[in-house]
């Protein structure tokens, strides 16, 4: 596929953010060019030009599998989001079954939100701990476009749903899932570089039961 020619911009030394009272920190959104006055170009220019080890790493806190971090970083430059998103649905439908498994395995689980209920909390540890019983992985669920307060009530109705699956069924059903986490976490990255991985792959405190993983 033809990509259209990125155009690197100059580098050019930063001056002293206090003398202009705007920041010059390129992944600032109101950051300005000290020369020009334009706006930096941030975010997916940022994405395109980073050294290419760096751009693996920041793409396997969007999902676990070494060969989709690497081949959505092999198709850069991006002339725009959609493009990277498609690359990454793209990536993301080619995935062995072994490469899923091994994402799914590199996945935390749903945790409740701040404030929840101690009724709640226990609602859904039990369910994660049938769900991982059943399908030998954590669940995994997007939650984009929902707000804060309905993702507690999403993710529970959703285990419940997907626990009638046999394996095969919710295989795919996560794996589906697993790439529009990636998508949501791809736009996140782009937006916030910095605090990044911290925010959207910490560490897992319960490893996922295995009995049954080799039939999944």
């Amino acid at each position: 596929m033809s990509r259209a020619p990125h155009a690197r911009r100059p580098h050019s030394r930063p001056s002293d953010p206090a003398s202009s009272g705007r920041s010059n920190d390129p992944c600032d959104p109101h950051a300005c060019d000290p020369h020009t006055g334009a706006p930096h170009a941030c975010g997916l220019d940022r994405f395109n030009t980073a050294p290419r080890a760096a751009v693996e790493a920041a793409l396997l806190t969007c999902c676990g599998s070494r060969r989709w971090a690497r081949r959505v970083a092999d198709h850069r430059p991006y002339p725009g989001l959609d493009a990277l998103l498609a690359a990454a649905d793209e990536a993301s439908y080619d995935l062995s079954p072994a490469e899923i498994s091994d994402a799914l395995a590199g996945e935390p689980s749903p945790v409740a939100p701040a404030g929840a209920p101690p009724a709640a909390r226990t609602a859904l540890t039990a369910a994660h701990a049938a769900y991982e019983s059943n399908f030998g992985h954590a669940f995994v669920i997007s939650l984009d476009g929902r707000r804060p307060e309905e993702y507690l009530d999403h993710v529970l109705a959703g285990i419940h749903a997907r626990l009638s699956h046999d394996p095969d069924h919710e295989r795919a059903v996560a794996a589906d899932e697993l790439r529009r986490v990636a998508r949501a976490r791809i736009v996140h990255l782009l937006s916030h570089p910095q605090g990044h991985r911290a925010a959207k792959k910490p560490t897992k405190t319960r490893k996922p039961a295995r009995n049954q993983a080799k039939n999944a």
